[in-house]
């Protein structure tokens, strides 16, 4: 059975500035795999390049055996990989509603919408009680939960999430990760980009850790924790856990 997303040596960057350092990564269908380090190391450069955001400058993208590398992001998004990217991306000027069918029609047409939103609603049931209020009005935690909402519902095959827990309140994260969980449940892979170490590790089978934008350790989640908050403090970043 072939790895739902593969990078095979992967280095990439932005014009001068070279963020990875060959990449190589996994993950297998139905494996959560948690990819941490402190701020600025690389990994959300790991998750655009995964979902074809940045194409790398060299190395290959591989999902479920098809190389991808160099593709368009929505050539990713047909062969099954969603982004949750870092910070809110809501429609402001649109209802919380408003902003799920538009995300619903586009991704699995009018058809589908009504059972997509019951779905929506039934896991986050505080945007159930403002689902008529302008989204741009929502709190901070409330607009990630929206965002997140929209992902959830899909089910993909491999959801990429990245950063969900960064300025939110300890409540929100938790309900964030229970919905993960239950994804997970029902057969999503994930790869999980995180600085929250104790709740990645929770629901991950497997860590990595990047360091300057190459990958310094990797191994099961149990015995993950201990080493990389250890490798985060001794570079200063009080890293969250």
């Amino acid at each position: 059975m072939s790895a739902v997303l593969e990078l095979r040596h992967v280095s990439a960057g932005y014009g001068p500035f070279h963020a990875l350092f060959d990449v190589s990564l996994e993950v297998q269908p139905g494996e959560a795999v948690a990819l941490l380090g402190a701020n600025g190391v690389g990994k959300t450069t790991v998750a655009r390049v995964a979902s074809g955001l940045v194409a790398p400058e060299k190395g290959a993208v591989l999902v479920d055996g098809t190389d991808l590398t160099g593709a368009d992001p929505h050539r990713f998004v047909r062969a099954g990989i969603a982004h949750a990217t870092e910070g809110r991306s809501v429609f402001s000027s649109l209802t919380v509603e408003e902003n799920l069918r538009l995300s619903f029609r586009r991704s699995k047409g009018a058809r589908a919408v009504p059972g997509a939103l019951r779905a929506a609603f039934e896991q986050f049931p505080a945007l159930d009680r403002r689902r008529s209020q302008l989204a741009g009005s929502l709190s901070g935690g409330e607009q990630r939960m929206l965002s997140m909402a929209r992902v959830l519902v899909e089910a993909p095959p491999l959801l990429i999430a990245d950063e969900l827990s960064l300025g939110l309140a300890p409540i929100i994260v938790d309900e964030i990760y229970v919905q993960l969980a239950r994804l997970r449940e029902e057969g999503t892979a994930l790869l999980i980009v995180e600085q929250q170490v104790s709740h990645a590790l929770d629901l991950c089978d497997r860590a990595i850790l990047l360091d300057h934008g190459s990958i310094t350790w990797e191994g099961p989640s149990d015995d993950a924790e201990e080493l990389i908050v250890a490798r985060m403090f001794d570079h200063g970043t009080g890293a969250s856990t």
